[in-house]
């Protein structure tokens, strides 16, 4: 399987299991507490794991740092992209009265925009998605500080 159909692949699922994560919440009311959003860069960061550990395990020979690096980097801005979308279309359409509530829960009388909070969801998401992938890689990288084994 090409990396590009991978990415794509991991991507939407990734986003696909944040939303889920996030209506879950909202069926309980408490996805307006934003102490619950810390669980997104574990599901961002499991998403990004298991893609890289995939592409590792199908092109063991070419499989670098960098191709590594990008393939993380391309999930998880897939994933931000649609929960970001997602979200905005949520905050702005399904629940009028979620930003509200979520400015309160934050003990705020903040004068925010759908827009503005919708830009800090996608900035906090590309954030999330470079500290994973980073952290991710140490995971996969070939060690120089071990003598080869023969």
């Amino acid at each position: 399987m090409k990396k590009t159909s991978l990415t794509l692949r991991f991507g939407l699922v990734t986003s696909a299991v944040l939303i889920a994560y996030f209506l879950v919440l909202a069926l309980f009311n408490l996805h307006v507490n934003p102490a619950f959003s810390f669980f997104n860069a574990v599901i961002t960061a499991f998403g990004i794991y298991e893609v890289v550990r995939l592409y590792k395990l199908q092109s063991p020979d070419t499989f670098t740092y960098s191709e590594g690096f990008k393939t993380g980097m391309l999930t998880g801005a897939i994933a931000t992209i649609v929960f970001t979308v997602f979200f905005l279309i949520y905050s702005t359409e399904i629940d009028t009265e979620f930003l509200p509530k979520l400015l309160n829960s934050m003990n705020g009388s903040f004068n925010i925009n759908a827009g503005l909070i919708t830009f800090i969801v996608a900035i906090m998401g590309f954030a999330t998605t470079i500290v994973s992938t980073l952290t991710v890689m140490q995971l996969f990288k070939k060690s120089r500080n071990m003598p080869e084994s023969k």
